[in-house]
């Protein structure tokens, strides 16, 4: 019986994150990124967020380990009322990309849905408070088995379990 209630508590647990899933993974941290409009854990300028042009914000990242043949990006926000939102999936970069411009999608990139049903980037923009943005960059051995337009859970599962390498830079953004 208690095996029953485990069972049901995950799946109510899982129901309320309404978000969209989420990328724990257990790969170690070695990769380091960084971005020249916002330093870690300081707020993220209205130009990236719903109060701006809503585009991305220019991202740079060192320590891929040698043997990675892709790597892909996950922006998410984990302070969403009904759970982790999922604000951008990108996936399918070759291993020497070392950053991404503002509002820039490399070619031959491709992007899977985000907790709005959109393949491309949707920026920060809470509804109350201030949230922690995570944009956080991982590394794969084999390329990613995903199509563009992938959807959002099936995106962040496979994220999760293949990564191999990641890292992470934290911004904040408050409600207007």
């Amino acid at each position: 019986m208690r095996t029953l209630a485990a069972v049901l508590a995950s799946v109510a647990l899982t129901a309320c994150a309404g978000g969209g899933g989420e990328t724990d993974t257990q790969a170690p941290e070695v990769i380091e990124v960084t971005s020249t409009a916002f330093a870690a854990d300081h707020p993220i300028p209205d130009t990236y967020t719903c109060a701006g042009s809503n585009v991305s914000p220019p991202l740079s990242w060192t320590g891929v380990p040698e043997g990675a043949r892709e790597l892909a990006l996950v922006v998410d926000d984990q302070d969403a009322p009904r759970g982790t939102y999922t604000h951008w999936i990108l996936f399918g970069l070759p291993p020497s990309t070392e950053s991404l411009a503002e509002g820039s999608l490399p070619a031959n990139a491709k992007q899977g849905r985000n907790s709005n049903g959109q393949a491309s980037y949707t920026g920060p923009c809470p509804p109350s408070g201030t949230h922690h943005y995570r944009f956080t960059v991982y590394a794969f051995e084999e390329p990613l088995d995903l199509a563009d337009g992938a959807d959002t859970d099936e995106a962040l599962t496979t994220i999760s379990r293949a990564a191999i390498a990641q890292g992470r830079l934290v911004g904040t953004f408050a409600a207007g």
